[in-house]
């Protein structure tokens, strides 16, 4: 993220010491947005005194000046004060901001908490067609100031497939409730685009609030609008202002916070508000005037059916949208949080939960839709950094009552990789700044030294005791660095971590639990929740947007038809013999107790490795490996009840120790003379060396392995050793379930038993947000059987440093065709192709370089050009289904609080106004509220209809090999994403290395070279290693 997101651009230079502004600056003439050439020298001056660097034009003039690498009190010394940390409130509505012609003392109490800028992003939406290359003008992009980007004319461009017809008609009607909500708008009201810059540069909340006061101000001459802003560049208004070009001057009280000490010295916990007045200069430029017909006839499919969505008009709407909810919200992404919604919740480990709304506007079947749902996400608790730590380390824990420890080896990393990218604020001296920790100081504290603006050395603790008269009580822990490129720093102990920060690190399992827990809402409770977002008072309907710009939000949810799918006849086994089977139950599963898994393989030659546990725990192991066995057998799994060694039990410490690790693998598969099927391994408890076993045993020694923890081995559930049962049949090569009616037989017209098809799944994972080193892992999975379509193989590969489109496509798929070819006997005649994690900015750049490496691979063959059908496959959105009820009596009502039933599917109302989409609910939901799977076919040379490709896809999903029920995702796209998270489990080490030798460097450095993933084994690249 840029420095300049920063209050004041805080950390771009260190401050050097300021004198106190002393006079007034005079009134400006009558109009406030004229101003001569002394008042323009007070702002350059005033500006500076306040330690800012004034920017002009976006860099073209910067104010230089000395800056020492401590950060010294602008004032006299004061006492200093250790404050608590500002509760979590939405920032302060700043209506009460007068305008003055002259600048007054600021008042000294104001109740502001620090919040730290969001680092929300606009991306812009690239125009999608309906199918098959046609010649299109491409719209010019546009800046967020509305001027356009350069760059190439795209002559042809791939556009997107249409809907093949009005929707399915397989299956019984339903009714159901979605949380979209229709927004009316009328086409003839045109929007201004104004373009707006800030000097100098404000944070996002300083913006809003300039905003406010200028909307306050100056009236007359923005005709009497209420413009809506997005806290950026953007101003949108319903109405001409009376010029232009505009040029105006706010003051505006700034809160900061002024140490303050109880008599005796004794901390008294609070922190008294001040405020600072500050001049901005702001530049107001018309830069579009745009019209809602455009839309209007997008909506309604007039005209061109190649016309692209008008991205202007519709982010206008969604800025005004967002005006209200975002005064008084923490806006993260898309969502918006608030304390007014349940509070906050600790969840440990230094976060805390906060119940929020997400909002979106969608182009939809019935028009322009708001889609609104329920979200919960993790923040950092907005406390100092000393009692921060103490809550997010294990071994920081008693830090208080030693004050002289310091940090040692790998403590000093965790601490860094905590503290890293975190906001915080200081409380020994008066000051809105506020600044980004880039990490720590190799020297603790006590050994810091640096150059004063004279050129004289200083120690950091004489420093802070000769002018704070305060002790710096923790000496052996490093400063806090907070500049990228120079030496800047801050004593932990005087930083409070700044409110409103989105919690990005790995959270924890006990944190996901309770995060889980806060957003895990029955679909009644969820759908209350929506509704009261509609109705209150920060919801995107309670400001006055909504009638300045002429628009009408429905408060109810959209009521629409939906339809169930039946569920396909499966094919199980039983002694030899073929059982069919549908799964009739109301949450479509079934159960093996009178049944065998359709292919049972074989395990003669395997072992057990056990790493740490009791004694007791260890006793156990006979009894397990008997009613392991057992079960396999009650399932048609055979499980030699002898293992080819005897049990080895080695302390968990062989997981830290790679080398030791590898080469005991390696003597038991000597043992099994090269031969063993697979190696059981069970864990004491949760840990990293899993990462380094799964690649060890997968890449170098070749053998398929099973992990399980010594606490689930206590009980020995019919459940758990069923569900370990199928996975390791999976593995080694078995299946669990067939459908009863292949799917040539289902979709006569498209698929016939002769010509194979393959389908292939493809995803692509990325290292945490905080990680802005290590490669992203891509994976992608091909069906290797035909009609049966429920085997899989893989390929992976790293690939450039988050970068979202595939490299190495080409010659995976090309790879994957080739193992088709072997296992059939001849190439696939269609390529269904699933790809997962892709949203709706990418749908353009994924289907022109993705579509096309497939093609590439299909070129190698001589005269193959296989029918392709791209669908990309989202769970991560925000559209839920509610079962509408109408009559008490009516059978749906069998359930009155539960989810949507295993196959509901919706392509009306709520879908894309022309493309091919659906939404299909393949699952039972036991948690919270079922979140249908959303599929959006970007390309079909096949073309299937409606309900041909909804049937297909949902029979995959009984196919899945781990569990006896639908799942959610198209299995393909499943064992994507399975086997991109292996890969990452590969590089796991080699990432942390990464890491750390990358937080010493204070300059960002651009992504080193992508390490390879290591080779699989042959003996388990063409199995399910990764399920």
């Amino acid at each position: 993220m840029d420095e300049t997101e920063e209050s004041n651009n805080g950390n771009k230079k260190c401050k050097g010491k300021t004198r106190t502004l002393r006079g007034k600056i005079t009134s400006p003439p009558q109009k406030q947005y004229q101003y001569h050439q002394y008042q323009h020298h007070q702002l350059f001056h005033y500006s500076n005194q306040l330690g800012n660097i004034y920017n002009h034009n976006q860099n073209q003039f910067q104010y230089h000046r000395y800056y020492p690498a401590l950060l010294p009190l602008p004032v006299p010394p004061i006492p200093l004060q250790l404050a608590l940390a500002p509760s979590l409130n939405p920032p302060l509505n700043h209506h009460s901001f007068r305008s003055k012609t002259r600048h007054q003392k600021p008042s000294c109490k104001q109740n502001t908490p620090h919040f730290a800028a969001s680092s929300e992003t606009h991306v812009p939406i690239l125009p999608i067609s309906p199918e098959g290359f046609q010649k299109q003008n491409v719209l010019p992009l546009k800046r967020e100031d509305g001027r356009k980007l350069t760059g190439p004319r795209t002559e042809k461009a791939l556009v997107a497939a249409r809907r093949p017809d009005s929707g399915g008609v397989e299956g019984p009607v339903i009714s159901l409730l979605a949380n979209h909500f229709l927004v009316q708008f009328d086409s003839s009201q045109r929007i201004l685009h104004y373009n707006v810059e800030i000097s100098p540069n404000p944070s996002k909340e300083v913006a809003r609030m300039i905003k406010q006061k200028l909307v306050e101000d100056n009236s007359a001459v923005l005709s009497g609008a209420i413009p809506a802003y997005d806290g950026r560049k953007n101003l949108y208004s319903p109405v001409e202002f009376q010029n232009d070009k505009l040029e105006l001057y706010i003051s505006l009280p700034i809160p900061t916070s002024k140490p303050t000490m109880l008599p005796y010295g004794e901390i008294n916990g609070f922190q008294e508000k001040h405020k600072q007045v500050k001049l901005f200069r702001v530049n107001i430029k018309l830069v579009a005037k745009l019209d809602g017909k455009e839309l209007s006839s997008y909506l309604n499919k007039e005209g061109d059916d190649w016309i692209p969505l008008p991205q202007d008009y519709l982010h206008a709407l969604d800025v005004v949208l967002r005006e209200n909810p975002i005064e008084k919200c923490i806006p993260v992404g898309r969502s918006l949080y608030s304390s007014s919604m349940g509070g906050t919740q600790e969840i440990g480990g230094g976060a805390v939960g906060l119940r929020g709304f997400f909002q979106s506007l969608r182009p939809t079947q019935q028009g322009l839709a708001l889609n609104v749902d329920f979200s919960v996400t993790a923040f950092h608790e907005s406390i100092g950094v000393i009692p921060y730590l103490q809550k997010r380390l294990e071994f920081l824990r008693d830090l208080p009552q030693r004050k002289t420890r310091g940090l040692v080896g790998e403590e000093r990393k965790e601490v860094e990789k905590a503290l890293r990218n975190i906001r915080v604020f200081v409380c020994h001296r008066e000051t809105v700044q506020r600044y980004r920790v880039y990490g720590l100081t190799e020297e603790a504290t006590a050994n810091l030294w640096f150059a004063d603006r004279d050129g004289k050395n200083l120690r950091v603790v004489s420093y802070f005791k000769d002018h704070y008269n305060y002790d710096i009580q923790y000496r052996n822990l490093p400063c806090l660095q907070i500049s990228r490129s120079k030496p800047c720093y801050l004593p932990m102990e005087l930083c409070m971590i700044c409110e409103g920060q989105k919690f990005l690190g790995k959270l924890s399992d006990d944190q996901t639990a309770r995060i889980l827990k806060m957003g895990c809402q029955r679909p009644k409770e969820r759908k209350a929740i929506i509704d009261g977002v509609m109705q209150g008072p920060v919801g995107p309907t309670s400001g006055i947007q909504e009638r300045e710009f002429k628009l009408h939000v429905s408060r109810e949810m959209t009521r629409l038809n939906g339809r169930i799918l039946q569920p396909p006849k499966l094919k199980l086994g039983d002694g030899g013999h073929i059982r069919d089977l549908i799964p009739s139950r109301h949450d479509r599963q079934w159960n093996l107790l009178d049944s065998h898994v359709f292919e049972g393989t074989r395990i003669e030659r395997w072992a057990l490795i056990s790493f740490g546990g009791t004694p007791e725990q260890k006793s156990t192991i006979p009894k397990f490996i008997n009613q392991l066995s057992q079960r396999c057998e009650q399932l048609g799994i055979f499980l030699n009840k002898n293992t080819i060694i005897s049990p080895q039990f080695e302390p968990t410490q062989v997981l830290n120790n790679v080398s030791l690790l590898e080469s005991n693998l390696k003597r038991i598969q000597r043992v099994a003379a090269n031969n063993l099927q697979l190696l059981i391994c069970i864990m004491e408890r949760r840990h990293k060396g899993y990462a380094d076993l799964k690649r060890i045993a997968e890449t170098n020694v070749g053998v398929m392995s099973q992990c399980c923890l010594y606490q689930n081995l206590a009980k020995l559930s019919s459940q758990f050793l069923a569900n370990l049962a199928l996975k390791i049949n999976a593995k080694v090569g078995g299946c669990t379930v067939a459908l009863y009616n292949s799917l040539p037989s289902q979709i006569p017209r498209l698929l016939q038993s002769e010509e194979p098809v393959i389908f292939m799944g493809a995803d692509v994972t990325h290292p945490h947000p905080l990680d802005d080193v290590s490669p992203s892992v891509a994976a992608v999975v091909g069906s290797m059987n035909w009609p049966a379509a429920n085997k899989y193989v893989s390929r992976m590969r790293s690939q450039t440093h988050r970068q979202e489109i595939i490299q190495d496509l080409g010659a995976m798929v090309g790879e994957l065709l080739d193992d088709f070819h072997q296992a059939v006997g001849k190439l696939p005649k269609r390529i269904i192709f699933f790809r997962d994690g892709v949203s709706e900015t990418q749908f353009y750049k994924v289907l022109q370089e993705e579509l096309q490496a497939i093609k590439g691979a299909c070129s190698r063959f001589p005269d193959y050009k296989p029918p392709i059908t791209f669908a990309v496959v989202q769970k991560r959105h925000h559209t839920r289904l509610f079962p509408f009820k109408i009559d008490p009596s009516f059978a749906q009502n069998q359930f009155p609080d539960e989810n949507i039933l295993p196959g509901t599917v919706v392509d009306t109302v709520i879908t894309h106004p022309r493309e091919f989409d659906f939404y299909l609910c393949s699952h039972w939901g036991v948690k919270g509220t079922s979140r249908p799977t959303h599929y959006h076919v970007l390309w079909d040379e096949s073309q299937f209809t409606s309900d041909e490709l909804q049937k297909l896809v949902y029979n995959l999903c009984y196919t899945y090999v781990r569990c006896t029920k639908p799942v959610s995702l198209v299995p393909p796209a499943y064992y994507a994403h399975l086997a991109a998270y292996r890969g990452r489990l590969y590089l796991e080490r080699s990432e942390s290395s990464s890491y750390n030798r990358s937080t010493h460097s204070l300059s960002r450095a651009a992504p080193p070279n992508t390490t390879p993933l290591p080779k699989l084994s042959e003996n388990v690249k063409k199995l399910m290693f990764y399920c």
